[in-house]
């Protein structure tokens, strides 16, 4: 057997056994309940910068519980 044929038998089998034993790895770590601090910041990033522009002058202002989550997650 030549090498070219026992390297792409490798790739064929093990190797890709273990790219996708590293897939199932990761996304089962990206999903664990320990990971939902840092998935809920990482979903925040495009409104990090931004500035509030609500008064709070309307008798319900739901702007005003979304900013102080926003600055909750930007002190932490």
């Amino acid at each position: 057997m030549d090498t070219y044929s026992l390297l792409r038998q490798i790739a064929d089998s093990w190797v890709l056994l273990a790219m996708f034993g590293f897939f199932a790895g990761a996304a089962v770590w990206a999903f664990l309940p320990s990971q939902s601090h840092n998935r809920e910041d990482a979903s925040m990033i495009p409104f990090r910068n931004d500035t509030p522009n609500c008064t709070n002058a309307c008798a319900d202002c739901a702007c005003a519980s979304a900013s102080a989550k926003l600055e909750a997650l930007t002190h932490d």
